[in-house]
Order: structure tokens, then C-alpha cells, then sequence
């Protein structure tokens, strides 16, 4: 009995500690989230959100699936953070056939614990890109090293001098600040996985794009998978750093579960676009306009603050500039005053110069997927000065055509003193009290030149009329 007793004790321990440690031991599971389309706050919040239920579920790895041509910076560095930061290791794989992650994208396969790319895909074109996207003018490291005096100077040797190269293109300090940032954030991504750090500058500065096969010769990325199971039998026994410390995956036959977005994640990504919030924005301004101009007609009113509603909701995650949203509502404040208050054109050339200004102005970063067209501006700054326009003629054709009701409608009209009572006339087909200076006759026509309240004075029109 005491034998059995003791090796009860001497397992008790062993099955406790083999449970914490299956307790311990990640799920065979692989979370797949698909980064397809513009990189922007609606993509951004899925990939956080998948992040996190990775990181609840223990899953062994999260499969990063991308196609896109690029997005917002603020929203991409969100997610290369998020990336970074977290537990699970994450699995960058550009696909299906045909996809590509350029400019936002590389950056963010750049910092997954593993890159991969399917074949017939392509990978690059990271040079930042400027307010109203026009794309920066390249300029290599060399470039800056022969504009820097205390650069070290290449030995001259005896040879043949070659043609002149064509001048670099001009370059503003902003410009080429935003691009030394870009460089250096995509070479320490690129340190960080022991990737080829020479590349990723090339990506930035000359825009340099690679497809899977050259990617992979290049140690740009780390596999070319055919598909997610290749993805994960070629990660199986890799070591990956994360921000718990190396870690060797163990990816082998996986479960893979693909996570979707839900409906406010699908409502974001709808309205989260540049153009259509600014759309969302002009629709519910003039549908409040309309609604208050005409009190009762309800449908400006619902429709305006809908839209309204849903542009307040996009324009919190997007990079809003407060002095272009302010220009553009004064502007749209001085034209409905232009309508109102006719000024001969100041108040209605000013405003569409405000509203155009502050369309201009309204975002403080735009990127591939996010451009607005200034067409659209432009065409909405029309539409604006044409219904106004429109308006104003109508107010002053009102102000010209005559009183038809109400008390000051009896002034001017005229009337016939009736045979019964020469203190009373029929002015509009009704009876009404009357005054005169002189003497009136049955039959005189007269004319209201006043009224106090139901006694109207009147003028006698000449009787030879």
C-alpha cells in the first residue's frame, strides 16, 4: 500500500506538469487573413483585430495573404507595428497568381517573420508618394554621397571619362526627407529578417520591382510557395525572431482558417476612402442646406444626415487636415450667403475659391487606391457655383414680381364706391370701409393708398376714366 501510495505521488507531479505544458503548447491552427485592395483604416483595423484573435486562440501561425498596389503610410506602419509586436509568428505570402504587393505592401512583407511570394507575382515599387500623388523623383544613395563634402572622395584613376550622365532631378529638403525615412525604415525592416537590406533601398529610391523568381535568388524573400500548404511545409523547422525571441516554426500540416472581415469592418472599408467620404461629406452639407431652405420636405433632410453621419464616421480614422476641412465649409458658407445675400459675385467667387482650396487640402496623405481625381473637385466646385447661381436668380425674379397676398397686396388696388354707401367700395370683389380727402360720388374709381386695418384709404382716380 505504501508503494503504490508513493508512486501515486511521484506521477501526480509529472502528469501535472505534462498538462501545463500542453496547456502551454500553441493550437494546430493557421489563421489566414487576406490584405486585399488599397491598404487603408479599414484593412488596417482587420489585420489588427486578426492579429489579436491569433494571439487569444494560440494559433500557431497567422498566414498574411497579399494583393495590393499600396495605401496610406499611417495605416501601413500601424500594421508593420502590429506585426512586429506580436507573439505569433506571421507568414507574408504574396498570392494568388498575379497579385502583387508594391509600394505600402513591401514594406509590410518585408516585416513579416516570413516572406513568401506564389509564382507570377511581383514585389516593390516603394517609393513614397507625395499629397495629390505625384510620385517622387528618384535619387540613389550615390547621389547623396556626391552632394555631401565630407563624403570620402573615389581614388581618380587614368580612365576614359564617359559621357555625361543627364543632371538629377531637382529635389526639395521635404522630398528627399520623406525618402532618406522611407530608405532607412525598409533597410531595418529588412535587417531585422536578414533579408537583402541593398534591394529594399533600391525599392525605394529607384522604385525597383522584383518578380517571385528574381525575389528569391536575390534573398528578397524567403520562399516561393504554389500554394498555403506548400507555404507551410516549406516554413516547417524555420527560425523565425519574434518579439518573444527565436522561435522554430512548426508549421507542418496545419489547420488553416480563413478569417473574414464583419459588417463594421465591411462598412469602414466602404466609406474609408478619400473620395467617398468627401462625397459622403458634400451630400450631407447640401441635404441639410435644402432640408432647412424648404422646411417639411424630409427627404434632403433623412439623406443628408445619413450621409453626414457615415462621413463623420470615415473622416475619424482618416488623416483629415483641419485647416482644408475648415476652408472647405466656409467656402461652401459663402456661397449659401451668396444666394441669400447677393453680393454681385464676392461672396460666391470667394467661396468657390475657399471650397476648392480647402478640397485641395483636405487630407494630409494620399497614396495609391486613395487618390481623389481633381476632377471631382472641380466638378462638384461647378456643380456648387451653378446651383447657387441658379438660386440667386430665382430670389431676385421673386423680389421684382409683385405682392399677391397679405396686407401690403391692398396697397395700389382699385376699387368702385358703391350707390348705397359712398363710404364704402368693392375692392377684389369684397366690401370694405373707405376714406377719402375729397368728396366721393356712387361709381367713383378709386385707388388704396393706405390701410388701417379693416378701413382702407383711398384716392379718387379722375372720373373721365
Amino acid at each position: 500500500m505504501r508503494v503504490l501510495l508513493a508512486l501515486f505521488l511521484l506521477i501526480l507531479p509529472a502528469g501535472f506538469g505534462s498538462a501545463a505544458q500542453a496547456l502551454k503548447q500553441p493550437n494546430s491552427l493557421a489563421l489566414l487573413l487576406e490584405l486585399r485592395g488599397a491598404i487603408g483604416p479599414a484593412s488596417r483595423d482587420f489585420l489588427l483585430r486578426g492579429l489579436e484573435r491569433a494571439r487569444s486562440r494560440q494559433a500557431t501561425a497567422v498566414i498574411l495573404q497579399l494583393d495590393t498596389p499600396g495605401g496610406l503610410d499611417s495605416s501601413m506602419r500601424d500594421i508593420i507595428q502590429a506585426i512586429l509586436a506580436s507573439p505569433t509568428p506571421v507568414l507574408g505570402y504574396v498570392a494568388p497568381e498575379g497579385a502583387r504587393a508594391a509600394s505600402a505592401g513591401a514594406y509590410i512583407l518585408y516585416a513579416c517573420h516570413v516572406a513568401a511570394m506564389a509564382p507570377a507575382t511581383n514585389l516593390g515599387a516603394a517609393t513614397p508618394v507625395r499629397i495629390g500623388a505625384l510620385p517622387l523623383p528618384s535619387r540613389t544613395p550615390a547621389d547623396d554621397q556626391a552632394n555631401d563634402p565630407a563624403a570620402p572622395k573615389p581614388a581618380e584613376t587614368p580612365t576614359v571619362k564617359p559621357a555625361p550622365a543627364p543632371a538629377p532631378t531637382p529635389r526639395g529638403d521635404m522630398e528627399r526627407k520623406l525618402v532618406n525615412d522611407a530608405r532607412a525604415y525598409m533597410r531595418s525592416l529588412a535587417q531585422r529578417h536578414g533579408r537583402n537590406a541593398d534591394w529594399a533601398e533600391q525599392a525605394v529610391t529607384e522604385a525597383a520591382s522584383l518578380s517571385a523568381e528574381e525575389a528569391l535568388q536575390k534573398k528578397v524573400i524567403d520562399l516561393m510557395a504554389v500554394d498555403t500548404a506548400d507555404l507551410l511545409n516549406q516554413a516547417n523547422g524555420r527560425q523565425v525572431a519574434t518579439v518573444n525571441g527565436q522561435r522554430s516554426l512548426t508549421t507542418a500540416g496545419l489547420t488553416v482558417e480563413i478569417l473574414t472581415p464583419d459588417w463594421r469592418n465591411q462598412l469602414l472599408g466602404l466609406i474609408a476612402h478619400p473620395m467617398v467620404a468627401y462625397v459622403l461629406l458634400l451630400i450631407g452639407i447640401y441635404g441639410l442646406f435644402f432640408e432647412l431652405s424648404n422646411p417639411g420636405m424630409a427627404l434632403p433632410g433623412v439623406l443628408g444626415g445619413i450621409a453626414l453621419l457615415l462621413a463623420l464616421f470615415a473622416l475619424q480614422v482618416l488623416p483629415v487636415n483641419l485647416a482644408g476641412l475648415a476652408l472647405l465649409l466656409l467656402g461652401l458658407a459663402f456661397m449659401v450667403g451668396e444666394a441669400f445675400a447677393p453680393s454681385f459675385g464676392v461672396l460666391g467667387l470667394g467661396g468657390i475659391a475657399a471650397f476648392v482650396a480647402g478640397s485641395l487640402l483636405l487630407w494630409d496623405e494620399t497614396g495609391p487606391g486613395y487618390e481623389i481625381p481633381l476632377v471631382l473637385i472641380l466638378g462638384f466646385a461647378l456643380a456648387s457655383a451653378v446651383v447657387l447661381m441658379s438660386l440667386t436668380m430665382l430670389l431676385l425674379r421673386q423680389g421684382r414680381r409683385p405682392v399677391v397676398s397679405g396686407a401690403e397686396e391692398m396697397l395700389g388696388a382699385t376699387g368702385t364706391v358703391m350707390g348705397e354707401d359712398i363710404n364704402r367700395a368693392w375692392v377684389h370683389g369684397e366690401s370694405w370701409r373707405i376714406q377719402a380727402d375729397t368728396p366721393l360720388q356712387p361709381g367713383d374709381r378709386v385707388r388704396v393708398v393706405n390701410r388701417d386695418g379693416l378701413m382702407l384709404r383711398v384716392q379718387v382716380l379722375d372720373r373721365d376714366q
